[in-house]
């Protein structure tokens, strides 16, 4: 059993995950913003990739943790859901799915 498990309980790990994706959303909303210069905010390019940066983090940590106690493995389903993805754009765009 991982130690934070065995520390705080599966659903307490799986309230994190939730919690951390949440912020990870907000961040990823926030680089957008910048980026796309439409709704002005004082902060800057610099700190929101900061903070992206951190919330992805908090959020892998988690995903390592719960994963691992519910012996989930993601690569194949990354993989797929990736080319799937690829494969959507091309439909749009009309080309090569791995181009």
């Amino acid at each position: 059993m991982n130690p934070i498990i065995s520390k705080i309980g599966l659903p307490a790990a799986l309230e994190q995950l939730a919690e951390e994706a949440a912020e990870l959303s907000k961040a990823a909303l926030k680089v957008a913003r910048i980026i796309r210069k439409e709704n002005p905010t004082p902060v800057t390019y610099e700190q929101a990739l900061a903070n992206l940066e951190e919330e992805a983090a908090d959020v892998r940590n988690c995903l390592r943790v719960v994963c691992g106690e519910l012996d989930i493995i993601t690569i194949g389903t990354e993989a797929l859901k990736m080319r799937h993805w690829a494969e959507r754009l091309a439909e749009v765009k009309g080309g090569d799915p791995d181009a």
